[in-house]
């Protein structure tokens, strides 16, 4: 079984800093990304970053230059560095991993996270 457990999110003011983990357990084959979302109440779910399997690496525009997501293959660790907090960024992170369909031509396969709390004050 795969699981995907969040961890690092906490109370922050504005302007500071936070560090996000995600640690995956059991295996997951054909990974085509990972990546982290998060959603605000009220609001969609929407994509923060997400770093593909080659490597390259996706941003929401509100976050480029503030965030940034890096993994750690050998840890099976994906990590979210949150800098220059505002409180726009107040929402429940989640982790994501993307992998390929089981059978041909079907589509990805998702999973998630339970999501961690981020709460920046003002």
């Amino acid at each position: 079984q795969v699981q995907l457990v969040e961890s690092g999110g906490g109370l922050v003011q504005a302007g500071g800093s936070l560090r996000l983990s995600c640690a995956v357990s059991g295996s997951i084959f054909r990974v085509i990304a990972m990546g982290w979302y998060r959603q605000a109440p009220g609001k969609q779910r929407e994509l923060v970053a997400a770093v593909a399997s080659g490597g390259s690496t996706n941003y929401a525009n509100s976050v480029k230059g503030r965030f940034t997501i890096s993994r750690d293959n050998a840890k099976n660790t994906v990590y979210l560095q949150m800098n220059s907090l505002q409180s726009e960024d107040t929402a429940v992170y989640y982790c994501n991993v993307r992998r390929a369909g089981d059978l041909v031509g079907a589509s990805v396969h998702d999973y998630w996270g339970q999501g961690t709390q981020v709460t920046v004050s003002s």
